[in-house]
């Protein structure tokens, strides 16, 4: 058994044992992933699972998927106490969100440094066949995603309100 909860030789209880208001035994499930000096960790794993339930889940694991587990317990459980309804699911969407928006942000850039690469070529044919209206390419764009746009500079970016979470707040800090 691992002894990454106490120190070897004293008698210093796990952080779930603690918590618990119990003696942490020698083969104690709780100990090996919830050390003394992280009592966090274990307090919020009980808030959300509670104890029971975690010595069930590790009980019923091997010893190899057991850190795994408790990796994601904790993980979830920080992730529910800031957002009991959808838990680690809302920042997954959340930032989901942000990668829609900004890749539709770096299609505009693009589509905007064609548009101007476009207009600087000296056009040996004929010049209207060769220039791109940037307002048809708004229009591709818009079609394309049904968000409306906001001037950003010379850049247009597209901005959707409807599904766009306040993004101010960090998703990951506890």
């Amino acid at each position: 058994m691992k002894e990454s909860g106490r120190k070897q030789g004293a008698l210093s209880p796990c952080a779930a044992c603690k918590l618990l208001r119990r003696r942490c035994a020698q083969d104690c499930v709780f100990a090996p992933y919830f050390p003394a000096d992280e009592p966090q960790k274990f307090a919020s794993v009980h808030k959300v699972f509670g104890a029971s339930n975690v010595n069930k889940m590790l009980q019923e694991l091997p010893e190899d998927q057991r850190s795994d587990a408790v990796s994601s317990m904790v993980y979830e459980a920080n992730a529910r106490v800031r957002d009991p309804v959808y838990g680690c699911v809302g920042a997954i969407s959340s930032l989901q969100q942000q990668i829609d928006v900004l890749q539709t942000q770096l299609a505009i850039a693009q589509a905007e440094v064609v548009h101007m690469r476009m207009v600087q070529l000296p056009s040996t044919s004929n010049p209207a066949s060769n220039t791109i209206n940037s307002t048809e390419i708004k229009q591709h764009i818009m079609s394309n995603n049904g968000s409306q746009t906001k001037s950003f500079f010379t850049m247009d970016m597209v901005v959707d309100h409807h599904h766009q979470p306040n993004m101010g707040e960090s998703l990951w800090s506890c």
